[in-house]
């Protein structure tokens, strides 16, 4: 019997006894295809979902099951990623090409079917082959259980707030250029805002997006990080934000005038509109403290719109931080502490049965076509090793004993040790490989994720596929076996699935490996990820059926 008979008939069976357990079945259909769509005063056609931009909002409680049926209409190859969604034992359904799906071609169809386990807020979706993402995103937000309240007064209302940013070219011809030239791509015209990059001078007064409240109310605005290679600032003039969760888990609420949100990311804020009826700008900027780093530095506005002003009214702007305001970033950064109450503990693991470091940046290899980069080429790795994506999917060849696709090599440490933030070694060459690093089902691994100078420092939002982790450290400069693990948290320490490594700096994860099957770990910067910045880990199954990785099932893409 295959795993999505098996999964629906599990369903069928709960759903006859209500009084044990609350669960719903949503359906829902993607279709993808192309949309003219205008911005900046020009036209273009994107990759939309159902014709949206963004794409259309998941919307579910824990412990419900998803299905959504993904057509693909357009020329290109696709996958999608259900961001943050745990998947347990529900690889197939995870979505990043050729690490455990095929991509769904022309013409075909696939349906992703998964369960919400232990979690709740907000999350994302989002292509996962290419730089489809850049138009192919939009929200996931999973309810608490019928009946279960959030840990804070409930709002008034919800607003999905989405950041991206927005090329006048197609992004597809963008990143083939920087790769065929060897060297980096051109930024984004413009950051957005739902889709609009707000009043364009010499274009348009209208292109912005309208956020219309009520005076004396709640908002929980769910903000997502939908952008391709940029960490934001966002900020609402005039209000204060009290934030209440990230990446789905909760953390102790605590005030801030501005929010720090890196590419895969998302933070919940409640919004209380109690200033004076009027229009209030609200923006997102870039943050990027490495000068050497070129960045879009146009600001996306929208504005909030209280009920009652006339639409004449002058709004109210806000001051917006440098573009390398590494203070505010690391203020808020630093805030953020999981809720660790009875109902939502914060299980950080005490006890490390695997003790990894990883070094991450850039490196340069020789390729003769790239004139451009005097044949050179920019690429990125992690531990020296810039991975090769298979074309065939890891997960397959992993469940089905196919050989020669990949490697359980991926090295625990760097094989040459050098002054990671200071005099970088003689060379920037890196190895190419397919390497995956195997673990033992329900192991605890750390992972010290540590930025390299080499060409540039730099942030890197890193993203873990199938698990939540908790940040327990981070620091500047290189980090100390000895001296940093005794200032670690290991008690409310942030829960996320995406975590921003600092420039010239490093950040230390835990998590419990209780996900059999193989997970990607990436680099959220899409070219950092293009060029090579990403590993996988297997992780083994462990005993019995409900430890072990589902089979995959049967409308399962194929290479």
């Amino acid at each position: 019997m295959d795993s999505n008979r098996v999964r629906v008939l599990i369903i069928v069976v709960a759903c006859l006894f209500p009084l044990l357990v609350e669960c719903r079945v949503r359906h829902y259909k993607f279709n993808v295809v192309m949309k003219n769509t205008s911005r900046l005063c020009s036209t273009k056609p994107i990759v939309t979902v159902n014709g949206k931009f963004p794409g259309p909002t998941i919307y579910a409680r824990e412990d419900d099951t998803v299905l959504v049926k993904v057509v693909n209409h357009v020329k290109y190859n696709v996958s999608i990623h259900w961001h943050g969604i745990r998947q347990l034992r529900t690889g197939w359904a995870d979505g990043p090409a050729y690490i455990t799906q095929c991509p769904i071609q022309p013409g075909h169809n696939y349906v992703y079917n998964f369960t919400i386990t232990g979690q709740r807020g907000t999350l994302l979706w989002h292509a996962h082959i290419l730089w489809l993402r850049a138009t192919l995103h939009g929200a996931i937000v999973i309810l608490p259980k019928l009946g279960v309240p959030y840990p804070f007064p409930k709002p008034n209302h919800e607003r999905v707030v989405i950041l991206g940013e927005w090329w006048k070219s197609d992004t597809e011809a963008v990143i083939n250029e920087a790769l065929k030239s060897g060297l980096a791509p051109n930024v984004s015209d413009a950051h957005t805002i739902n889709g609009h990059p707000g009043p364009v001078p010499n274009c348009s007064s209208t292109d912005g997006f309208t956020l219309g409240v009520a005076p004396g109310k709640t908002y929980l605005l769910r903000l997502i990080n939908a952008a391709l290679n940029e960490e934001l600032f966002f900020k609402i003039a005039g209000h204060k934000l009290t934030i209440v969760e990230v990446d789905a888990a909760y953390v102790k609420p605590f005030k801030t005038d501005t929010i720090l949100i890196a590419p895969g990311q998302t933070t919940t804020a409640i919004l209380t509109t109690d200033k004076r009826l009027g229009k209030y700008i609200v923006a997102a900027s870039p943050f990027m403290d490495t000068p050497a780093v070129a960045v879009d530095n146009r600001t996306a506005t929208a504005t909030l719109h209280y009920t009652g002003t006339l639409s004449t009214s002058p709004a109210t702007l806000t001051t917006l931080p440098p573009q390398n305001a590494t203070p505010i970033a690391n203020n808020f950064t630093n805030s953020l502490r999981s809720l660790n109450s009875n109902t939502y503990p914060a299980k950080v693991p005490q006890n490390v049965d695997r003790s990894l470091f990883f070094t991450i940046g850039l490196g340069i290899n020789p390729c003769s076509s790239c004139k451009a980069g005097n044949g050179n080429r920019v690429v990125a790795d992690i531990n020296n090793v810039t991975f090769v994506m298979p074309t065939i999917a890891l997960l397959q060849a992993h469940f089905f004993e196919i050989k020669g696709v990949f490697t359980t090599d991926f090295p625990g440490n760097p094989k040459i040790a050098f002054n990671y933030t200071g005099k970088p070694p003689a060379s920037f060459a890196t190895e190419n490989g397919t390497k995956l690093y195997r673990l033992p089902y329900n192991s605890t691994v750390q992972v010290v994720l540590q930025d390299t100078g080499i060409i540039a420092p730099e942030n890197h939002p890193v993203h873990l596929h199938g698990f939540n982790f908790f940040a327990v450290g981070r620091g500047l400069g290189n980090f100390n076996p000895e001296i940093d693990p005794k200032k670690f948290n290991l008690v409310d320490p942030v829960e996320r699935n995406t975590i921003g490594v600092p420039s010239g700096g490093w950040v230390a994860i835990r998590f419990r490996a209780d996900n059999p099957g193989v997970w990607f770990m990436h680099c959220h910067l899409e070219i950092h990820t293009t060029w090579g910045l990403k590993m996988a880990f297997l992780v083994d199954n462990g005993k019995g059926p409900n430890e072990s990785l589902l089979p995959p099932p049967k409308d399962l893409p194929k290479c």
